[in-house]
């Protein structure tokens, strides 16, 4: 399997990062403190402007018709330089879009598209509950069709921008059991829909909680009814991609800036790249980096060739997760008191590290998912059931 780029693919590389570069960097690191805490939607503009919001999509639905190879190209090299861009770049090309694009039909695709590509407002994906977590096998959140219209009730938690969201793919049951598993595409003025208090993750990141309470929409804004789950994942892991990359992306950052600080800094008038166990943790990062590209490179290699298998997917984003965190906590290591200061972006690195191990499936949940996948069998994790005791 060849993961090199070709020069078409390296040139559109260098061409990101230098639109990156120059329109990117002056804010970057600031926007979720700095900059009012504000979503950067001067960046999504300028994503759009360049064509570089809703990549694989298909030509005649505003699209590029690029390759999942080239999207991750572009969020690897926006994300080195600010990951809060790289966010955006995330939402217009990896996350719910995929969704209202592969399993939308035209008058949705039609009415919402449009708005996503221009960087005008973003959609995200509304999928854990307070009472149900990483488990959307077991989801609260009920639909029901009343005439022309779906009527939604319940609540999501931990949805990323979900304070700036323009519409949110709600996962919800049409019924009983996961085969009644589907989703819905809400717009934020829709009447019975409502958004809690803007809440800030360890990095700083946007989230908020999200309650339907008899929320009605046109059922044209319905992705799937039943029999949905297994088709909302497998494109949901084209979602977990572009949290793979951008964790590899992070972890690269950091990795460049420990080369750098270590050629420069002096203890005991020598530069420390001379000392052996800052050379063994510029090793262990420098494995733990590659040995997580070419999973990632793999999983998206093959899902250019339809869509990313779960066990694929899955190996990548944990590969990639592990490996941030790793190389970042090492890189703040390395910086000393320098890396632990907020006027320095090892700290941020961090905590945006630290979050992706949890965010997009837990690296717990994704282990046994590569369990499942390679046992071929599922296991329940749930306690079971005290006996039913007849009278």
């Amino acid at each position: 399997m060849d993961f090199q780029f070709s020069d078409e693919q390296k040139m559109f590389q260098e061409s990101v990062r230098r639109l990156s570069l120059k329109h990117f960097a002056p804010k970057a690191f600031t926007w979720e403190t700095g900059s009012g805490g504000s979503y950067p939607w001067e960046n999504a503009k300028i994503l759009a402007e360049n064509g570089l919001m809703g990549m694989r999509l298909p030509e005649e639905e505003g699209g590029q018709g690029a390759s999942l190879m080239d999207c991750v190209i572009a969020i690897m090299e926006i994300t080195k330089v600010c990951p809060h861009t790289g966010d955006v770049f995330q939402a217009g090309n990896f996350g719910a879009i995929q969704q209202v694009a592969f399993l939308g039909n035209e008058k949705l695709k039609k009415s919402v598209l449009p708005k996503l590509l221009a960087g005008e407002t973003i959609i995200t994906a509304a999928m854990s509950e307070p009472n149900a977590g990483s488990a959307v096998t077991d989801l609260r959140t009920t639909a029901r069709f009343e005439g022309d219209n779906v009527v939604i009730n319940g609540s999501k938690i931990f949805n990323s921008n979900g304070d700036s969201a323009g519409y949110f793919c709600v996962w919800c049951r049409f019924g009983t059991g996961v085969a009644s598993s589907g989703a819905v595409i809400v717009p934020a003025d829709a009447p019975g829909f409502s958004r809690g208090k803007t809440e800030h993750h360890l990095s700083g990141e946007h989230h908020c909680m999200l309650y339907f309470d008899e929320c009605r929409v046109p059922k044209e804004c319905v992705l799937m009814s039943e029999q949905g789950f297994k088709k909302l994942m497998s494109v949901f892991n084209v979602e977990r991609m572009g949290n793979a990359s951008r964790s590899l992306a992070v972890a690269e950052l950091a990795y460049e800036k420990s080369l750098q600080y270590v050629k420069e800094r002096k203890q005991f008038d020598r530069p420390l790249c001379e000392f052996q166990g800052i050379q063994w943790k510029l090793a262990d990062m420098k494995l733990r980096i590659e040995q997580a590209r070419w999973l990632l490179y793999k999983a998206v290699v093959e899902a250019d060739r339809g869509l990313p298998s779960a066990l694929d997917s899955s190996l990548a984003k944990l590969a990639c997760n592990e490996a941030s965190e790793f190389v970042c906590r090492e890189a703040i290591q390395i910086h000393g008191g320098y890396g632990l200061s907020k006027e320095y972006p090892l700290a941020y690195l961090y905590a945006r590290a630290r979050g992706w191990v949890i965010a997009g499936g837990t690296v717990e949940m994704l282990r046994n998912r590569i369990a499942v996948e390679i046992l071929g069998r599922n296991f329940d994790q749930r306690p079971p059931k005290p006996p039913v005791v007849k009278e």
